[in-house]
């Protein structure tokens, strides 16, 4: 989807949730299963029309963070799923 942008996209680590979901799920799954927690972040924290601008993504503001979001809840549930007590 991003591979021929119109400008460069290295270091927008945000648009992993769009461009490589089960990388993020992944880590969110990590962070719950081995780690430990009981509750995780997202990955969305440059997820800001104005830091997208840096990569001509600010139309993709909202899509990164409901992804994100979204990413996130079914980490959660799947763990639930797995042991009621997390």
């Amino acid at each position: 989807r991003f591979r021929d942008w119109n400008c460069a996209v290295k270091g927008n680590n945000d648009m992993l949730s769009i461009s490589q979901p089960h990388i993020i799920k992944g880590i969110y799954m990590q962070y719950l299963e081995e780690g430990g927690s009981n509750m995780i972040g997202t990955n969305t924290f440059s997820s800001t029309t104005i830091a997208m601008a840096d990569y001509q993504m600010e139309a993709y503001a909202y899509e990164l963070n409901y992804v994100g979001a979204r990413l996130a809840r079914e980490a959660c549930d799947e763990v639930t799923a797995k042991d009621p007590s997390k």
